[in-house]
């Protein structure tokens, strides 16, 4: 028998996360970092936000890949612009779905004529390597599968769950559902899953720990059902996946299998080659300094561009990342995961005198 390490959730056991916040155009944004690696390698709420004549969902174009994007809004209504062509207004109770594939560019904006509270939810879903380098597509589902239980009732987001199915597309078994729940409810799980529950509003408790509002709950496999006990009423979301046995990489913008993968992705769209399309936005185009490596005995330098004077290593030659170099890492765990907002992707200029700063002006020239 495996022995369970120390801190590990176990099937018995649930482990409660607490958000960590971000800035992501003008709405707010909170993600709680999940206590292991997943499948749904990022979850960026919207949080709740003031659409105004002077400020909105203000996200000009920025590139993806290696990713299916699901956007679910509560409340409001936003517009979705991308390098397909598409152009498609997301109202409350709607989804769409992105795939990124190996590369498309999108704006998330203000739809021009709505104006108040703003909320929704978005899962970045990292794709598997047989569907990971296919062509991007998008998808708007303006209906989706409801279900009643006994405490409450479900929108079925992705995937299927007590016999009503989402038409979203996944390309590995998961589910996705947003609970509205009143009352102690009884709920079905896949053994071979792992579970986190994404609290909105409210609290829930969850095999004796309590999971607040902002903060994840993480369910390791094993049991096929679960009692969710709610204080009055709460809105969660429920997430499941099968464990991925494939070694993510997450930076910027990026799912990817190797550094090289991301250097690649980052230089198509700085020059820009075409891998990511064009699109006509009023916004303004989202760039970000160049990925930073760290060396086993040094400090981290970029790893596109004239290497660092500090350094004669080649970029093939610098270590994998772990966990602690200050990058989104997974490993060959599994489906669901909230995390942070991908806000450590570049190393603090000020940490080594300039150096950085140099390549970087050296790169760009």
């Amino acid at each position: 028998m495996r022995r369970t390490r120390p801190g590990e959730p176990t099937s018995r056991s649930v482990r409660v996360t607490t958000p960590a916040s971000a800035e992501s155009g003008a709405a707010g944004a909170s993600a709680p970092s999940a206590p292991h690696d997943r499948r749904v390698v990022l979850r960026r709420p919207h949080g709740s936000a003031s659409v105004t004549d002077e400020q909105g969902l203000d996200i000009g174009p920025h590139p993806h890949c290696g990713l299916q994007m699901v956007t679910w809004l509560i409340q409001g209504g936003a517009l979705h612009r991308d390098s397909l062509g598409s152009e498609q207004v997301i109202k409350a109770g709607q989804l769409n779905l992105m795939n990124a594939g190996f590369g498309v560019s999108h704006a998330e904006e203000a739809t021009g004529h709505f104006r108040g509270t703003l909320q929704g939810v978005q899962l970045w879903i990292a794709l598997p390597e047989a569907t990971r380098h296919l062509a991007a597509s998008f998808e708007h589902f303006a209906d989706l599968a409801k279900v009643e239980l006994a405490g409450g009732s479900g929108t079925v987001l992705a995937g299927e769950f007590l016999g009503h199915s989402s038409p979203a597309r996944h390309d590995t078994p998961l589910v996705g559902v947003d609970l509205k729940l009143r009352s102690a409810t009884e709920v079905a799980l896949q053994p071979g899953f792992e579970h986190a529950f994404i609290v909105l509003e409210g609290a829930l408790e969850v095999r004796g720990d309590r999971i607040a509002a902002g903060q994840l709950g993480y369910l390791a496999p094993g049991p096929d059902e679960v009692r969710l006990d709610v204080e009055e009423h709460a809105r969660v979301i429920l997430l499941g996946g099968e464990p991925l046995k494939e070694e993510l990489l997450l930076w910027w913008n990026f799912v990817a299998r190797s550094r090289e993968e991301i250097d690649a992705a980052y230089e198509a769209w700085v020059t820009p080659d075409g891998r990511f399309g064009g699109m006509a936005s009023a916004l303004a185009r989202m760039d970000t300094p160049p990925p930073c490596w760290p060396l086993a005995d040094g400090p981290a330098v970029l790893a596109l561009g004239v290497v660092a004077a500090r350094s004669t290593r080649r970029r093939n030659d610098l270590p994998r990342v772990t966990p602690t170099d200050g990058l989104h890492r997974t490993s060959p765990r599994s489906s669901t995961q909230g995390s942070g907002s991908g806000d450590e992707r570049h190393h603090d200029e000020s940490d080594d005198g300039g150096d950085v700063a140099q390549q970087r002006a050296r790169h760009r020239g």
